[in-house]
């Protein structure tokens, strides 16, 4: 309410009342131009009531919620249902048009606004992760998958002769289908064991380099986490190779951004060498819907082609999940899930390492993979391991990834022994269980609780098979 509007209610309830009510909704709208004005994340996080009135001013910014409004294009943001109406809080237009997803929509001032904030809170979040050099980030509709393409389409239009994606071998069938997807052709680095952990084969990565046309190579993709034993790829020296090359380096940081650890890896990497652009899920890292990512770039022309390639106007849904989780944690409350889920992660490998221990297993030791662990299953019979990872799931326990390394999986024609170890090499079957943002102590004790019972169960179904023969 306005000036006005104040006085006037004065006259229907005791003024003294009217003034703290007018006092309360200031501090509101004081927390919202501090939004406007600074584009950081909030340290301490919104209330419900100061976001979605936020949502309900911005939504009424756009052109469908004028009143006596009357449109008469062909999209005009209308609603069949009153229930997807109030779910996506009468923002009904997208985000971008035809030609840019940042361009700002003259029927959708609100949406716009919404779209151009979220990025900026991203932006501050990646800073306070630990990446200090300048860099600047885009909100897209699609997993991480899909932004994959995105990103090398985008590099085509400066390398239009450029077939080739090397890629750093990493059993995950988003990833490697999203270089098919862009109509790319990968060249697979198998990666190397050291110790127990699977990394990066840059030898064989820069002999492939040396091999193929210097204009074929679109680029090399690396990967940060993913599932234990193997580590997040050597991102600092694949950095140096592609800026000794000219090659552009794109990095699948999939769930990396929970990471401190991770990030100021990419920034080391970046500050080595050359770092292009590198991709996060939303859902992985800010516990959202699945169907958004956030695309971030060192090379801020090429994240400004990203945001033309994208055709056509956009979902303002995952958008709005995560403008809306943002504020509500602020930078305090996702400081306090990453400083949590540190701790978890201390605590699932300790709690492994006993269940290893007293069933004649190994945790295996891989310091360079911040998130998940992982635990071998020599003592299960091989018939027996898929029937481990089944037994787990009807306990509800999910998440967890039984490898038995005998499985082969051919995708758009390329084959791959023991699809699921990231490697050839690996021959011992394991289990991985991550602790990734959000995790809480009891998930982890009933998942350690029920793999002690599995373990048992199995084990005594091998001593009666041996008392049998």
């Amino acid at each position: 309410m306005n000036a006005e509007a104040w006085c006037l209610a004065a006259k229907f309830v005791p003024e003294s009342y009217i003034k703290q009510s007018e006092n309360a909704c200031k501090t509101r709208e004081n927390v919202i131009r501090q939004l406007l004005q600074h584009k950081t994340l909030p340290d301490i996080g919104w209330d419900d009531i100061t976001i979605e009135t936020f949502l309900f001013e911005l939504s009424g910014m756009d052109s469908n919620n004028f009143r006596g409004n009357s449109g008469t294009g062909e999209r005009e943001a209308r609603f069949a249902s009153e229930l997807v109406r109030r779910r996506h809080y009468y923002f009904g237009h997208g985000i971008g048009r035809s030609g840019d997803l940042t361009e700002s929509q003259p029927k959708a001032a609100g949406s716009s606004l919404m779209y151009k904030l979220t990025n900026c809170l991203f932006h501050d979040l990646i800073k306070f992760m630990g990446i200090s050099a300048r860099c600047e980030c885009l909100v897209v509709p699609v997993a991480t998958g899909m932004a994959l393409v995105l990103s090398m389409l985008s590099i085509r239009g400066v390398l239009p002769n450029a077939k080739y994606v090397i890629w750093s071998r990493i059993d995950q069938k988003s990833c490697f289908k999203s270089i098919l997807s862009a109509g790319f052709i990968p060249i697979v680095i198998d990666t190397i064991k050291v110790g127990d952990q699977l990394q990066t084969n840059l030898n064989l990565l820069e002999e492939k380099i040396k091999e193929l046309p210097r204009d074929s190579v679109l680029c090399v993709m690396s990967t940060t986490a993913c599932f234990a034993p193997r580590a997040c790829d050597d991102i600092e020296g694949i950095a140096l190779l592609c800026n000794k090359y000219d090659i552009p380096h794109l990095i699948n940081n999939a769930y990396g951004l929970q990471s401190k650890v991770i990030m100021k890896r990419i920034q080391k990497a970046q500050n080595k060498g050359r770092v292009d652009a590198f991709v996060q899920s939303t859902d992985k890292n800010i516990m959202v819907p699945v169907g958004g990512a956030v695309i971030a770039a060192f090379n801020v022309g090429l994240l400004e082609q990203i945001s033309k390639t994208y055709p056509g106007r956009a979902s303002s849904s995952p958008v709005m999940d995560s403008f809306i989780t943002l504020l509500h944690l602020g930078k305090n409350g996702y400081r306090d899930l990453i400083m949590k889920r540190d701790e978890l992660y201390t605590y699932l490998k300790q709690e492994l390492l006993a269940v290893s221990e007293k069933f004649g297993e190994t945790l295996l030791n891989t310091p360079d993979n911040p998130i998940s662990c992982a635990i071998t299953l020599r003592t299960i019979e091989p018939e027996d391991l898929t029937q481990l990872g089944s037994m787990l799931f009807w306990r509800n326990i999910s998440g967890t990834r039984v490898v038995t390394t005998l499985e082969t999986k051919t995708i758009g024609g390329h084959t791959f022994n023991g699809w699921g170890a990231h490697s050839e090499a690996t021959k011992v079957p394991y289990l991985t269980a991550a602790a990734s943002i959000g995790v809480r102590k009891d998930e982890i004790d009933t998942f350690i609780k029920k793999l002690n019972k599995v373990f048992l169960e199995l084990q005594k179904k091998k001593c009666c098979n041996k008392d049998c023969t």
